[in-house]
């Protein structure tokens, strides 16, 4: 008999590609699994939706780049950055500005785990751990 954590995560796994509609996560989708699991309560309800919502959260940052910088940045680079992340990973990706003063320059561009660096910080810090 499998046990209660893996019957949780199972059933959000089932819950999750419920929710995804031609790759992208839908609130309608969402809206729906909620009514469902509302109706027809699971056994670990709780551990059902820590696992649905960390499946959920997940899918959501793949479509949005957290784009660090420590200077200005302009609404068309951000635009740029959204149209390459776009095209990188073949859906649809925003970008969000994220000040960071310690990059001292550059950018550092997050998508879900990936990140991209181009920062001064990074460059010094890839330079210290050469040597």
């Amino acid at each position: 008999m499998a046990k209660p954590a893996k019957q949780a995560q199972q059933f959000a796994r089932q819950l999750f590609r419920l929710s995804v509609v031609n790759g992208v996560v839908t609130a309608e989708r969402v809206a729906g699994v909620m009514e469902y699991m509302e109706k027809h309560k699971p056994a670990n309800p709780v551990m059902v939706l820590k696992a649905y919502y960390r499946l959920i959260a997940t899918e959501l940052a793949k479509g949005e780049a957290i784009v660090e910088h420590a200077g200005a940045i302009s609404d068309a680079t951000l635009a740029a950055i959204a149209a390459a992340m776009t095209k990188k990973y073949g859906r649809a990706v925003t970008a969000t500005a994220k000040p960071n003063p310690a990059l001292l320059a550059g950018l550092r561009v997050h998508v879900s785990d990936d990140v991209y660096e181009s920062s001064v910080a990074g460059q010094l810090s890839a330079l210290s751990a050469a040597v």
